[in-house]
């Protein structure tokens, strides 16, 4: 039996608005976001912050103090931050938030990579903001950019503010990244291994992409990491259920899809959160609370 951490991102970077009228925007429903995700058994809150009049990515620390202090305070969640912000941000504009509240986990892209969101375009016809179309269009050329500096740069200063990392890993050669800073002593473990599955410019959805994932994560870092699963769009509950199966830690939210079954909306992260911690206990897991994800993690703890 395994006590399973659930993530939850609310709101993330690569959905707009027009996408679903469930996305969380402003301050106030990305905090009524995160806190219903814990009500419903999330362990970590993974969080963006948006624009309230546009919806559009931001990573302004003014943004998120207006959410940060109301989740804290009606929770004992883990805040997780990302570093990642929006692919078509600077390295210094990403790392404003984690830079001013030195959250207990921060999130790390670990490589540079294709990322192209521009099929959405496709499913979507109309949209409310000019930036959103453009926000598409734009992935066609877009890389987004984690070079070996830039990953050390996050690392050193993220290790000195006693911050730990979700390891987001979008491909085999993210793992062996990870592994090449274990070796050199510039991340200690246990490591908190997110495998991202089913992004264009990453590794696919396919069940033998899962396993190739978590066998070559497994002899890299052999007892030392915690592996968690994050299946992309239509693909997350499928995933993640195949990563229960196996022992992994799980990650839903409206970030990385906005799907609640066949097509059928999400109404909200805590019906994803629900549905994925239901087949998690049906699998006879039991569900982490935040102390033990902090426990399980190596985490400096809420002070």
């Amino acid at each position: 039996m395994t006590n399973v951490i659930i993530t939850c991102a609310p709101t993330g970077s690569i959905h707009t608005p027009s996408m679903s009228p469930h996305l969380p925007v402003t301050p106030e429903e990305i905090a009524e976001a995160a806190i219903g995700a814990v009500a419903a058994g999330a362990a970590i809150a993974h969080l963006h912050a948006r624009d309230a009049a546009t919806g559009k990515p931001t990573q302004d620390p003014a943004v998120f103090t207006e959410f940060l202090p109301v989740i804290s305070e009606a929770s004992d969640v883990v805040v997780n931050i990302t570093t990642g912000g929006s692919p078509h941000m600077s390295l210094d504009e990403r790392l404003q938030p984690v830079m001013e509240f030195a959250p207990e986990i921060a999130s790390l892209n670990m490589g540079s990579m294709n990322f192209g969101l521009f099929p959405m375009l496709d499913r979507y016809p109309e949209f409310k903001h000019p930036w959103e179309r453009e926000h598409l269009e734009n992935s066609r050329d877009l890389v987004f950019k984690n070079t070996y500096a830039d990953i050390e740069r996050i690392l050193s200063t993220c290790r000195d503010m006693g911050t730990r990392f979700e390891f987001e890993c979008y491909d085999v050669s993210h793992l062996y990244n990870l592994a090449h800073f274990l070796e050199r002593g510039l991340v200690e473990p246990p490591l908190f291994v997110q495998t991202v599955m089913g992004i264009l410019g990453g590794i696919g959805p396919d069940p033998e992409d899962l396993m190739h994932m978590r066998r070559t994560a497994q002899r890299l870092f052999g007892s030392d990491w915690a592996w968690s699963v994050l299946g992309a769009g239509a693909h997350q509950t499928r995933l993640t259920t195949m990563g229960l199966t196996l022992g992994s830690h799980v990650r839903v939210g409206l970030e990385d899809s906005l799907w609640d079954g066949p097509g059928t909306l999400a109404e909200s992260n805590a019906d994803q959160v629900r549905r994925i911690r239901a087949i998690a206990e049906l699998l006879h897991h039991d569900i982490a609370t935040p102390d033990e994800a902090r426990s399980l993690l190596g985490l400096k703890g809420r002070a």
